[in-house]
């Protein structure tokens, strides 16, 4: 499919002063210059668009040579037969080395003042050509036509395009710096522009614009700025645009925020003027491809081998869970882990606003909840996911996060035979979880007691892991307890390990090390009833962890 529109006809042809319009005799008086140009360079090892780049730019030098204005429809000739013509010349050249015994005699290269090996000297920037030429392709190409095209074809048909534009408008560009262009274009036309490199980047796990000059990125638990920026607001909105359209929604001054998934499954928020002061905010927490298991968090010093089995057993043995934490203090990343240990012939069903999850089970049901449309109908809430998922037969019941009334539904279905269900909630210690739980039924606007709500949590609720994001960006499991019951309407709780923070490095890093309480979980017994034994060693606080 062709998206590169045909130019206007042959009038700098018709025009030219003595130049002969016979390709065959074009391609003859530029070939000595083209093959000067490669001469030293293996040409199977570039790829064709940089060959077309490069001999674009080398055409747009031989103007005056030639004595003609080429017109682009000219040039587009020229290029794909010099190519071509290129192409074949590989095979000639190793035929010439194998007969001198596998040295290759090369010529000195004539030194020009105007080399294609020098012409970015002069050059405007990648920024500024970007500018100049991204309003001429959009009117020479079919826009709905490139949308469709892969980016490796899109990409392939620009070359071409690009090389015609600088040349028109006497812009000088090292092959380097074209095919950086065109990468900023196809991010532009694709892609979510300036932010795909950081997209692409594995060592980022967040990346947040505060307006089109401040974009900022996490690295290892730190947050640190970039030199990425859009060209101007409407850039910046025009990208947020592109993501929340992909997903059925969209984002203008009438619906201002957008919680949305990129298709690589990456968690986005957008909020735009006139709530964003300062131009359009994007906040991204990148997808994770790697998955992490407790072995894996215990090999990064998050938890302890010893920690780690305790955790396994808990979700193993079906126990209820609830993962407690602050803002990116790693609760998806263990409660992935803790699902990988589900055994495969129970069905599970996840609930989350954004799809975040990551299990790879065989009877798996994910739902996601959606926001109003325009006219303000048609939500569906954590809380009505929940109640249909009662009715589609799951062994276990997995939430995201709770954060609102929900917290009631969840708390029925963990006492209603669906142990083993795990939820998130945002909290900074095992009571604190407890007490946003409270309030969250509290929420629900059921006429219950303290009393009776605190029975409902000491009947669910068995296991707490509270997780801690570090003043040095470590993830830590900083303390795993376990609801033991009521005594009148108190509920209790007990601490099995915690972490103790000792010191801090001459580095910054955060010393500490993890400890028993010496308190036995009481839900050993149900352990050894299901045959497994954890050893008295690792509740024993004065054995190392």
């Amino acid at each position: 499919m062709a998206v590169i529109a045909s130019p206007p006809s042959a009038t700098a042809s018709t025009n030219s002063r003595e130049f002969d319009n016979t390709l065959t005799t074009a391609v003859a008086r530029l070939w000595p210059a083209v093959e000067r140009a490669f001469e030293r360079q293996p040409i199977n090892d570039l790829p064709r668009s940089q060959l077309t780049m490069r001999v674009g730019m080398i055409i747009a030098e031989q103007a005056d040579f030639l004595q003609a204005e080429l017109s682009l429809k000219d040039r587009r000739l020229l290029i794909e037969q010099l190519v071509t013509k290129l192409a074949s010349l590989q095979p000639a050249r190793d035929a010439a080395a194998a007969a001198a015994g596998g040295k290759m005699p090369v010529a000195n290269r004539p030194q020009r003042s105007d080399s294609i090996y020098q012409v970015g000297a002069s050059r405007r920037g990648i920024d500024q050509a970007l500018l100049d030429i991204q309003p001429i392709i959009v009117q020479r190409i079919d826009v709905t036509a490139a949308a469709r095209l892969s980016r490796d074809e899109l990409g392939r048909q620009l070359t071409g395009l690009v090389a015609e534009i600088l040349a028109e408008r006497k812009l000088r560009l090292t092959g380097a710096e074209q095919e950086e262009l065109i990468r900023l274009l196809l991010d532009d036309m694709l892609g979510l522009g300036p932010l795909e490199p950081l997209l692409a980047d594995d060592s980022i796990t967040d990346i947040m614009v505060n307006g089109p000059r401040r974009v900022f990125v996490e690295r290892k638990g730190k947050i640190e700025a970039t030199n990425v920026t859009f060209r101007d607001n409407q850039h910046l909105m025009n990208i947020a645009t592109r993501i929340v359209s992909q997903v059925g929604r969209r984002i203008d001054e009438s619906m201002p925020l957008c919680d949305a998934r990129l298709a690589d499954g990456s968690r986005i928020n957008i909020i735009v003027p006139p709530l964003a002061i300062d131009g359009p905010s994007i906040s991204i927490r990148k997808f994770a491809k790697r998955r992490i298991t407790l072995d894996g968090m215990a090999a990064l010093g998050s938890l302890t081998p010893q920690l780690a089995t305790v955790i396994k057993v808990a979700g193993r043995c079906r126990l209820n869970a609830i993962i407690s934490g602050g803002t990116g203090s790693g609760k998806t990343t263990l409660l992935n882990a803790m699902s990988q240990l589900i055994d495969p012939t129970e069905r599970i069903v996840t609930i989350e606003d954004a799809a975040e999850l990551q299990l790879d089970h065989g009877d798996l049901v994910r739902l996601e909840s959606r926001p109003p449309n325009i006219e303000g109908g048609g939500e569906i809430t954590i809380r009505d996911l929940l109640r249909n998922a009662l009715r589609m037969r799951p062994d276990r019941i997995i939430i995201g996060e709770v954060r609102g009334a929900e917290a009631v539904d969840m708390l029925q279905a963990m006492n209603t035979g669906h142990e083993g269900s795990m939820a998130t909630v945002h909290a900074n210690t095992p009571r604190d979880a407890i007490s946003r739980l409270e309030q969250m039924i509290g929420m629900a606007g059921m006429p219950m007691t303290i009393a009776s709500i605190r029975g409902q949590i000491a009947a669910a609720i068995r296991v707490i892991v509270q997780l801690q994001r570090l003043s040095d960006g470590k993830r830590k499991v900083t303390s795993i307890a376990e609801i033991t019951g009521l005594e009148g309407d108190i509920l209790q709780m007990q601490e099995i390990y915690k972490y103790v923070r000792t010191g801090t490095a001459p580095d910054g890093g955060v010393e500490g090390h993890f400890v028993a309480t010496g308190v036995r979980p009481r839900f050993l017994s149900e352990l050894t009833q299901r045959g497994i034994t954890i050893p008295g060693a690792y509740f024993d606080p004065s054995k190392p962890l």
